[in-house]
């Protein structure tokens, strides 16, 4: 047999059967948002709100980051689509992961927290953590899994009503044996207790570091005689998900935190500014001895609603908070409210 034809069978069968993972869709919103955040900081001095902000969207970015390095390290054949946010009518849902396997496609929600989660007989989640202070603290949080089967249901809608009546019943009736839900916690630290938990629920929640090994099963366990798809035939649905279903926004994130953060600032820096030239007035001192600049920064930053807090953030010398510290602080909660 030639060895031309041998090269070309060989590469006909490579190219039907994907051997592979391939990030079809990789853009992220969280990427978009930490960039501008990174950004607005450069910027801005100081701001309590901007790093709190930035720091909530720098996990969830780091949650997603490193489930698609441990799918990519895998030897799946697969189509990896990040970050697809759909609609239908009133409903939207934006879906962390999609992954489209020969067989199965996996709606996958990502979830990087501190501390440790429990899921209960009953199916509850609980996030046990160790705060600042030392303390334990454990609470109840949103099921992570409730929220991934909305997302795969408001797919399942718009399926249904794209579908002709002949895939209407099917769709209707299989869709979630075909379309899987995984829930992925994505903080290596994190230890994962589901000794208590519903077996049903048990295969629905993993570590990343399992995320792959949880695939492999699936498919390894499927019927036999279960078709599965061609390299093109992922590619077209991965095309059909990203190209005709993804909304795709076009939003200047950037804009948006400096107006939102910039704002909030400028405003109480004004209102601050107004009682200080007020105060000095009516002491008959220079605004300096009520606060400087300096001073009104680390205010505007702290934004302390006691006098405790305002002593023990050293923000102003104990005879300015003597004299001023108590109108501070009123001027401080009196802007809260009204804003």
């Amino acid at each position: 047999m030639p060895m031309e034809f041998i090269n070309k069978l060989i590469d006909k069968i490579v190219s039907y059967h994907l051997t592979e993972p391939i990030v079809y869709k990789h853009e992220s919103e969280l990427q978009l948002k930490y960039d501008a955040l990174m950004k607005l900081k450069d910027e801005i001095n100081e701001n309590k709100e901007l790093e709190q902000e930035l720091l909530m969207v720098k996990k969830g970015l780091i949650g997603e980051n490193e489930i698609e390095y441990q799918l990519m390290k895998s030897d799946i054949g697969m189509y990896i689509l990040r970050d697809i946010k759909v609609k239908y009518k009133d409903l939207t849902a934006q879906i962390d992961y999609i992954v489209i396997t020969p067989i199965y496609t996996y709606f996958i929600e990502c979830k990087n927290l501190m501390g440790n989660i429990t899921i209960d007989s009953k199916g509850n989640f609980i996030r046990e953590w160790i705060n600042s202070n030392k303390q334990k603290q454990r609470i109840g949080m949103p099921s992570p899994l409730n929220q991934v089967e909305n997302q795969r249901n408001v797919m399942k809608k718009i399926k249904l009503e794209q579908a002709s009546s002949l895939y209407k019943h099917m769709i209707q009736n299989h869709f979630e044996d075909y379309n899987k839900v995984l829930v992925v916690v994505a903080n290596q630290y994190t230890i994962l207790n589901m000794t208590k938990a519903p077996k049903s629920i048990q295969s629905k929640v993993v570590r990343a570091d399992r995320l792959n090994e949880r695939i492999k099963y699936d498919l390894k366990n499927a019927p036999k005689d279960e078709n599965k798809d061609s390299k093109s035939k992922m590619e077209e649905r991965a095309k059909r998900i990203v190209e005709e279903l993804c909304i795709h926004e076009d939003k200047d994130y950037y804009l948006e935190y400096k107006e939102r953060f910039t704002q909030i600032k400028n405003t109480l820096k004004s209102e601050l500014e107004r009682f200080r030239e007020q105060r000095a007035k009516e002491k008959g001192i220079t605004t300096n001895y009520v606060f400087t600049d300096t001073e009104l920064e680390e205010l505007l930053k702290y934004k302390p609603t006691t006098i405790e807090a305002l002593i023990k953030l050293k923000v102003l010398p104990p005879i300015k908070i003597k004299c001023h510290g108590q109108a501070i602080i009123d001027e401080i909660i009196k802007y809260t409210k009204n804003t």
